[in-house]
């Protein structure tokens, strides 16, 4: 393969690209695990993630964190950080927003296993954490702690 080009059947990476107008356009897309059959874990940080509240339309701020064992595929990232980006206009509760990358990062790769974190900074008072997974974490898999801290506001 030549580096300069990306792996065949990728449409997003090395082209000039639009952002998707909602998550339902948005396409993710996947590239063949570099090593299959090797359990490991891979994080993407999303820590300026912004969606919209479905009632008021005020933006939603969130901290999100998704850790995934790969199995036949890995993410590919430019399509993920396209995908985010696409919740910027979207209106959806932040159960939502959260729960639904999970589901849609596991109907594109199928990994061994996922977890999602969603840190909601507050609004009306109250943050809201939502977390998602696919199962127990399998035997052997160095699963770290996110790394983002309960919210304390001032205090």
């Amino acid at each position: 393969m030549n580096p300069s080009q990306p792996p065949s059947g990728l449409t997003q990476l090395g082209a000039q690209t639009s952002q998707p107008a909602s998550p339902d356009e948005a396409k993710l897309e996947r590239v063949a695990n570099p090593h299959p059959g090797t359990l490991y874990l891979a994080r993407f940080t999303a820590p300026e993630f912004t969606s919209l509240c479905p009632v008021t339309g005020q933006p939603d701020f969130a901290h999100i964190v998704i850790d995934y064992a790969p199995a036949a595929w890995i993410v590919e990232s430019k399509s993920l950080k396209l995908y985010l980006t696409s919740f910027r206009n979207h209106g959806a509760f932040h159960e939502d927003c959260t729960v639904a990358i999970g589901k849609r990062l596991v109907e594109t790769l199928d990994p061994t296993w996922l977890r999602i974190a969603g840190y909601w900074y507050p609004r009306g008072g109250i943050p809201i954490d939502v977390f998602w997974q696919t199962g127990k974490a399998p035997d052997g898999l160095w699963v770290p702690d996110t790394g983002v801290a309960p919210y304390r506001g001032r205090g």
